[in-house]
């Protein structure tokens, strides 16, 4: 069932998983490479063309000063982290007591509500534009940041759910069973025998949540129309009319804008590793 270690294969796999990572690296990063050579390059190159060529102008310097200082990106990045911090911590709180519900305690309809939160990740999002933009006008959350962070812890306790359960159901029963018998309540199991022992799941949700709302630009869009509540991603679509064929300055944003959630991997990488390979190892 799963894929034999590299380690185990035959010399011509192994030579050919040698050549071909490196290959699959650069074309994934060639994107992410561009954005950056253009955040550095001069107005010249891109008037000349040089997209994809080395800068013939550095102006590093200048082009990331102008971001800070010529428009009102630190405001989306601080309502980015008003909406995303909000919602990592409603989203993955939730999905931990209804994981706890799903995982720990038996009831007939366990495996119904259980579908219902994964099925509910299925459903695209454009098809429900229209009915959340309507719902949020009537409850008067439209355009606000309490609305947004609202529908996000939603949207996403579906997912967090989905994953919360089953780590929690992986966790051996026996101390769970113990702790009743020593007199603990729901209560005192739920926060000192369970959430202690999923730490490592609660990290790797939480980087992964945090990356999906910080990311988020569909949602940011339909719900938001004033700079006053615009995060990031779509306060760079405004970049974008301001700076018409300026590509190099709104590269510079879309690289202060996409630091945050790198620097939250790189702070959490052993937690988040961990917790992805919580239980990989068993059997």
């Amino acid at each position: 069932m799963f894929p034999t270690p590299i380690e185990r294969a035959s010399a011509p796999t192994r030579w050919l998983y040698r050549a071909a990572l490196p290959l699959a690296l650069l074309l994934w990063l060639l994107p992410l490479i561009a954005v950056a050579l253009t955040s550095v390059r001069g107005q010249a190159d891109i008037a000349a063309g040089n997209y994809w060529g080395w800068p013939t102008q550095w102006q590093a310097w200048d082009n990331y000063a102008a971001v800070f200082s010529s428009t009102p990106i630190l405001r989306y990045i601080g309502n980015s982290f008003l909406v995303t911090l909000p919602t990592v911590l409603g989203a993955v709180a939730l999905a931990c007591l209804a994981g706890f519900a799903l995982g720990v305690y038996r009831f007939k309809a366990n495996l119904l509500v259980f579908f219902v939160f994964v099925g509910g990740n299925f459903v695209p999002f454009q098809i429900l534009m229209v009915p959340v933009r309507d719902l949020s006008l009537a409850l008067g959350l439209y355009d606000s940041l309490s609305g947004l962070i609202l529908f996000h812890i939603a949207f996403q306790s579906g997912f967090c759910t989905f994953f919360m359960r089953n780590f929690i159901r992986e966790l051996p029963m026996e101390l769970v069973e113990a702790a009743r018998i020593e007199g603990a309540s729901e209560w005192q199991v739920f926060h000192r025998v369970v959430l202690p022992l999923v730490r490592p799941a609660l990290a790797a949700l939480s980087v992964l949540v945090f990356t999906f709302i910080w990311n988020d630009y569909f949602w940011a869009t339909v719900l938001i129309q004033g700079d006053h509540a615009m995060p990031v991603t779509g306060g760079l679509k405004s970049l974008n009319g301001q700076w018409v064929a300026q590509w190099h300055l709104v590269s510079a944003g879309a690289i202060v804008a996409a630091l945050p959630p790198v620097a939250i991997f790189f702070i959490l990488q052993k937690q988040f590793i961990a917790g992805l390979t919580m239980g990989a190892t068993k059997g």
